[in-house]
């Protein structure tokens, strides 16, 4: 009867383990029913997005305030078109905010922030966002640094010292 018990506490345990491991991981993908509140969509283009995924946060000053929908291609303007997904009591949103493409930390996870503007319109479902800045690309930064260095150095560089003139016997 002991080994009975022990085998169900440790079973409960386990199930117990495995529902808290369940939990976290769908708080952490973000696929949790916070997106079920009430919101309104709001388009913005970019020419980079690299790295943005569907269900990225969307931020202003810090704080989420709602998730990228979806991206697609625009193939008038052949540009990214990215559907954001804003909480509908957040209605501040200025018609002349920026909306940027972010890192969190130096290799994180991509997101939008939104920085306000001071126009007294704002922006209603279906509108766009005119102002925006693409995603910089830590590779494309790299290349750019090491060219730079390499044209750099070309141009610092001395000339080679001309080759010595033979030894004549008279110089002996």
């Amino acid at each position: 009867m002991r080994t009975r018990t022990l085998e169900l506490a440790v079973g409960l345990f386990l199930v117990a383990g495995i529902a808290a491991l369940f939990f976290l991981a769908i708080k952490v993908s973000g696929l949790s029913a916070e997106m079920s509140q009430p919101s309104y969509k709001v388009y913005a283009h970019f020419q980079n997005i690299a790295g943005l995924t569907p269900r990225s946060k969307v931020t202003m000053s810090g704080v989420t305030i709602g998730r990228v929908a979806s991206i697609e291609l625009d193939k008038k303007r052949l540009n990214a078109k990215v559907t954001l997904e804003i909480d509908k009591d957040v209605k501040e949103i200025s018609t002349d905010s920026v909306a940027s493409i972010l890192t969190a930390g130096l290799l994180g996870e991509k997101y939008i922030g939104i920085v306000p503007g001071a126009d007294d319109t704002f922006v209603k479902d279906g509108d766009e966002i005119e102002q925006t800045q693409s995603s910089l690309v830590l590779e494309d930064l790299i290349g750019k640094f090491l060219f730079n260095k390499a044209t750099e150095n070309k141009s610092t560089e001395a000339p080679a010292p001309a080759p010595a003139a033979p030894a004549k016997a008279d110089d002996f």
